[in-house]
């Protein structure tokens, strides 16, 4: 299924993070907390200024961002979980060359 966000919208795949911690303890499922980076899947075309302009937003596809706990509302799309959000609900990019594989 093909989904576009609109407006200043963006639909976002979390990015599961490593279930052990940097000294080798395995933390189980119910005690790991949703993680609050991402991907970035799909983007609407832009918000509106007070002119009626459309600003185009920061984030586009494949952009790797960091998110509030609590932000956008979760979504399945052909049995995957996704999130959309308004861009505002975005606290950045993050850049670099540690990029981790995409949960599975």
């Amino acid at each position: 299924m093909k989904f576009r966000p609109l407006h200043d919208r963006v639909l976002v795949r979390r990015i599961e993070q490593d279930e052990k911690t940097a000294g080798g303890i395995i933390i189980p499922d119910t005690a790991k907390e949703k993680p609050m980076e991402g991907e970035v899947v799909a983007v609407g075309s832009g918000a509106r200024d007070e002119t009626g302009k459309v600003v185009a937003l920061d984030v586009k596809e494949g952009d790797r961002i960091l998110f509030a706990k609590w932000s956008g509302n979760e979504v399945t799309l052909d049995g995957e979980e996704l999130i959309v959000m308004r861009e505002s609900d975005i606290m950045g990019i993050l850049e670099g060359k540690n990029k981790k594989k995409k949960a599975a």
